[in-house]
């Protein structure tokens, strides 16, 4: 019964820290949106689909996971055999054909059998027994930007304080020959309906050879993230919540280690939960039963192990410990793998994230636990997550044409029997893409010098498009018109924008990032839709896209992190709220325009992380010194600059703001 007690408490725990199976497929619905959404449009404009994969596609959100993206071409189809080609247009699709005779399991090389390719293709390519192959480490290298180094087959870089790894890749619709034993397996679980959805998906190949294999550098690796992303959304809660639990237990058990020491990852734990999960290793995977499961997937984990072989889950003759768990390092993992098996489900008590869950219970006896998700988390906590996901997943349109695309891709949307939260995401991407194309469609016609007539027409649907999307958005997406018409010179209706959203930010119920008054706030929209939320009562941090010019005064800035790879600046609402207040008060209300500059002051000096967040100090210090240059104050603007250089640089305008350190010098 103890035992059954612990199970609970650590579900409900793993519940808070992992997520509600519920905001979990939050999570997962809005990634969906989003992503079917960008292909639609790039798969138009671009012939480049992409897919986010990894944890944070699987509904995780830990706070040091990174991005993990997949790229791949629409015109490149890869065949397994010539035969397959009757279904594709050779005019438009430049076929690519598996040579898997001389590859290891799970590996293959890729040929171009008609030697037709685009360019970067074509320049990746190795001639070898006569035929052109495409070269894995030659196709990878030629994707890699900037800073970016090699992670396995990704190239991995930071964008803002997020870290990322691309994998450019290629797709095949035809399921691998080599996986054909994966489908008779597939008796109890998973479900008929969803074995046949990942068969017809087909399967990736990212660009990284076998070490032991003869061609390292051009072989590919046989990529199952898509049926793999399937196969955990179809995991019950208890299974998920295993899963994430090891995935916990790794992350910290690796922290001890060196980076040769760590031999296990993620990829092995979630292969370690599938076997388990469809060799129905236990009776029923419920909150009760949590720990069972958790202890027959460290145990499978053990034994693989202690025998130096990790079987793919679909291709198993694919060992994944090979060249990497043997000899000397395998006996001490399994040396330390043995001494917490020793300590039985103790072991979690190592886990310090999870750690306090089981103490709460040994220490407490008699403790009733209730495993009601719903119990669980209040509103508004439920609110804080969903809002702040909406906001992460922004949609990139970078010119008009792609904005229009958007729009119309959107408009087509709305017919389809969409999932509430994915209608959220759709409401606050149409206002993002609104407020891109004012701002593009003003600069058109401002940088072409159109006829009076064409810009009045310009002006008037530009500030159409930015009323409409303040319908649409947060409460904070006034500030763009207010942007608008101080770009515009009109800097009495700017000021009137301005005191529209002070009103609104200053509601007592407002929730600003992560900020909120939980009482007050259900006062205020307790029981509402999310959409009335998000327009009356939620704020966000401002978005200013580097590919598009909102303020000039922030030029620099958004040039300096356009060059250090960065597509935005983000500024906290109030920060923009004053920064525009002293810019339109300056020539004509001193005195207001002081009173705005000291209320920038005060936030910068005195906030304590909320209204301007801490990784959000760079540009805030920033836009002091601007403001305080303006004024002559060069002593106090040269202070604030050094100070945003101090910041955390997620904004990346450290060459700007050494750039106005060297005019002020």
């Amino acid at each position: 019964m103890a035992l059954q007690t612990i199970s609970e408490s650590l579900y409900v725990g793993l519940c808070l820290e992992v997520g509600t199976s519920e905001l979990v497929a939050i999570r997962r619905d809005v990634v969906d949106i989003k992503e079917l959404l960008r292909n639609k449009v790039t798969g138009t404009c671009d012939n480049v689909h992409f897919m986010l994969s990894g944890s944070r596609r699987e509904g995780f959100r830990f706070l040091d996971s990174d991005l993990d993206f997949m790229f791949w071409p629409t015109n490149h189809p890869v065949l397994w055999d010539l035969s397959q080609a009757q279904f594709y247009n050779t005019h438009r699709d430049k076929l690519i054909l598996c040579d898997s005779s001389e590859s290891p399991p799970g590996f293959t090389l890729l040929w171009l059998p008609l030697e037709e390719a685009s360019r970067h293709v074509l320049s990746a390519c190795v001639r070898m027994n006569e035929a052109l192959y495409i070269s894995s480490a030659k196709y990878r290298q030629g994707k890699m930007t900037g800073s970016d180094e090699v992670h396995g087959p990704c190239s991995s870089g930071r964008d803002g304080s997020v870290e990322y790894d691309r994998a450019h890749c290629f797709v095949s619709e035809f399921w691998p020959p080599s996986a054909s034993s994966w489908i008779d397996r597939c008796h109890s679980w998973p479900p008929p309906s969803v074995v046949n959805d990942i068969i017809k998906s087909g399967c990736h190949f990212v660009a990284i050879g076998h070490k032991l294999g003869n061609n390292t550098y051009n072989e590919w690796r046989i990529s199952f993230s898509q049926a793999e992303q399937n196969l955990v959304y179809v995991m019950n809660h208890t299974q998920f919540l295993t899963y994430g639990l090891l995935k916990l237990f790794v992350k910290e058990f690796n922290e001890r280690l060196s980076e040769e020491e760590k031999l296990l990852c993620s990829y092995h734990i979630k292969t370690a939960v599938l076997w388990a999960i469809q060799q129905n290793a236990i009776h029923a995977w419920c909150p009760q039963n949590l720990l069972a499961g958790l202890w027959v997937c460290f145990k499978l984990l053990l034994k693989w192990v202690y025998e130096g072989v990790c079987p793919n889950f679909f291709i198993p003759e694919n060992n994944m410990f090979l060249n990497k768990v043997y000899g000397e390092a395998q006996n001490h993992l399994f040396t330390q793998l043995y001494s917490l098996y020793e300590k039985g489900i103790a072991f979690l008590l190592h886990i310090p994230s999870i750690s306090s869950c089981i103490m709460n219970v040994l220490c407490n006896p008699r403790l009733s636990v209730c495993t009601d998700e719903r119990t669980l988390l209040s509103e508004v906590l439920f609110d804080l997550e969903l809002f702040d996901e909406i906001f992460m997943q922004s949609v990139p349109p970078v010119n008009l044409h792609r904005c229009m695309e958007y729009l119309h891709t959107i408009e087509q949307f709305i017919t389809l029997p969409l999932k509430q939260y994915q209608i959220i995401m759709l409401q606050k991407h149409t206002a993002t893409i609104l407020q891109c194309s004012a701002f593009i469609w003003h600069d058109m016609y401002t940088t072409t010098s159109g006829s009076n007539k064409q810009m009045y027409i310009a002006d008037k649907l530009s500030c159409y498009m930015l009323k409409l999307a303040a319908k649409f958005g947060y409460v904070s997406d006034l500030l763009y018109i207010a942007m608008y018409f101080y770009k515009t010179l009109r800097h009495r209706e700017a000021l009137s924008v301005i005191e529209m959203t002070k009103v609104k930010l200053a509601q007592p119920g407002l929730m600003c990032m992560r900020h909120v008054d939980p009482e007050r706030y259900t006062e205020a929209v307790g029981g509402r839709s999310c959409s009335t939320k998000m327009r009356h009562i939620i704020a966000h941090n401002i978005e200013l896209r580097n590919n598009i010019c909102y303020i000039d005064e922030l030029t620099l800035e958004q040039q300096s992190s356009s060059l250090n790879e960065n597509h935005a600046l983000y500024i906290p609402p109030f920060i923009l709220l004053h920064m525009l207040e002293f810019l339109c008060c300056r020539h004509v209300d001193p005195r207001r325009a002081q009173t705005a500059l000291d209320d920038i002051q005060v936030l910068i000096h005195h906030d304590q992380g909320v209204l301007v967040p801490v990784e959000l100090r760079d540009i805030s210090w920033e836009i002091l010194g601007i403001c305080q240059q303006m004024t002559g104050n060069q002593q106090a603007a040269m202070f604030s600059y050094d100070q945003s250089l101090r910041q955390i640089p997620l904004n990346k305008i450290h060459t700007a703001t050494r750039h106005r350190i060297q005019d002020l010098l």
